[in-house]
């Protein structure tokens, strides 16, 4: 238990010729780029943009100002071929007619809280019921619906666009103004990292994450991806997806300590429609620090994903809702267990698990988060 008895007692982190002007133009070109460009508008008339970040290697990510959303991530294969490897919709027509938050900054609290209800400094809050009977990803208008600010920034990492938002006192709920900052950088080295910053007015909970959905193939199941999980424990869940309160060690269903593949052992998971959803508690020598959560693997492309992160959980999702009713790219229907997500966070409901890390922010304090996401064939 030393892995995970920090968390308990840490709580919240607060933590001159022309030869030489084509060799010049060729290391302008290397640098990468970013280029905007307009996605299209919302139903009240708000225009959306989207940012597409290239690395002096080619790689590609597009994201756009509605929900602060990843809406495409181009990487190569082992033959060097580039392709699209996380879901979304070619329009943004699609995003606002609803679907399975692909991609999208979540919060204010991402995962669930139990009724939508907690009590804070002796005040109960309720929040929207949109995951009956809990709270989810924020609300029936999360931060994940909202047209947010963008800029470009330097970065000596790579190219960088910062994306912010406000979020008034008391929407969906939460208590105190909470500002925002979602800044995405697509590094030289293959790496999507994603830094994040908030303050407040009040004390409020924030549980900031993106909710991407991978495919490393680009297509198909992903019941043969290899996983690999750095570990030890879990957060058992009742039928409703909150957690018991419990954290229990991974048993041979749930381990992904040693690489397995997806789909090894999840028809022993029961339920319907049946998967992984599960949060994992990560082994952290020093909580707030950057260490590697997973690793996944997929051999026909060769294209592998390790994710670093300074969260002390991650929610392993295997696509479980997905069912060909919502079409994305290219007309591509997304089907059941087509995708996974692995969104690093605090633990659900832990604003009502005194026992899990807090995410209570409070006046004159940072709320900051890193996760990276870094790309490369094998």
């Amino acid at each position: 238990m030393k892995k995970i008895i920090a968390y308990f007692v840490t709580g919240f982190l607060l933590v001159g010729g022309s030869d030489g002007q084509s060799a010049f133009a060729a290391k302008k070109k290397n640098k990468g780029s970013v280029k905007k460009e307009v996605f299209g508008k919302t139903e009240d008339g708000k225009k959306v943009d989207a940012y597409i970040l290239t690395n002096k290697n080619g790689l590609q990510a597009k994201i756009i100002t509605y929900g602060a959303m990843l809406t495409e991530m181009h990487v190569p294969d082992k033959n060097g071929k580039l392709g699209d490897v996380v879901f979304g919709h070619d329009k943004l027509e699609d995003y606002l007619d609803g679907h399975s938050y692909f991609g999208v900054t979540t919060g204010r609290v991402a995962n669930r809280i139990a009724k939508g209800k907690f009590i804070l400094d002796g005040n109960e809050h309720t929040l929207a019921t949109n995951n009956d009977p809990n709270h989810l990803h924020g609300g029936v208008e999360g931060i994940d619906k909202k047209v947010w600010s963008a800029r470009e920034v330097r970065s000596k990492e790579g190219k960088a666009v910062a994306f912010s938002y406000v979020s008034p006192d008391g929407e969906e709920g939460y208590p105190g103004e909470l500002k925002m900052k979602v800044t995405y950088t697509l590094t030289n080295d293959d790496e999507l990292r994603i830094d994040y910053l908030a303050t407040t007015n009040k004390a409020t909970p924030v549980n900031l994450t993106n909710h991407a959905y991978w495919n490393l193939a680009g297509k198909g199941q992903v019941l043969d991806h290899v996983l690999h999980l750095n570990a030890d424990h879990y957060t058992p869940v009742d039928k409703t997806g909150i957690p018991t309160g419990e954290i229990l060690k991974v048993d041979d269903v749930m381990s992904f300590l040693n690489p397995t593949k997806i789909g090894a052992r999840i028809d022993k998971l029961g339920g319907d429609p049946g998967g992984y959803d599960h949060n994992y508690c990560l082994n952290k020598i020093e909580f707030g620090k950057l260490s590697l959560a997973a690793r996944v693997d997929e051999e026909t492309s060769g294209r592998f994903l390790e994710i670093f992160t300074t969260e002390p959980g991650i929610q392993f999702y295997t696509g479980n809702y997905l069912n060909g009713t919502e079409v994305g790219k290219g007309g591509w229907k997304y089907e059941f267990r087509n995708a996974f997500c692995l969104e690093t966070q605090h633990f659900p409901d832990s604003i009502n698990q005194p026992h899990f890390p807090s995410t209570v922010l409070r006046p004159r304090e940072k709320y900051t988060q890193t996760t990276i996401h870094k790309f490369g064939v094998k």
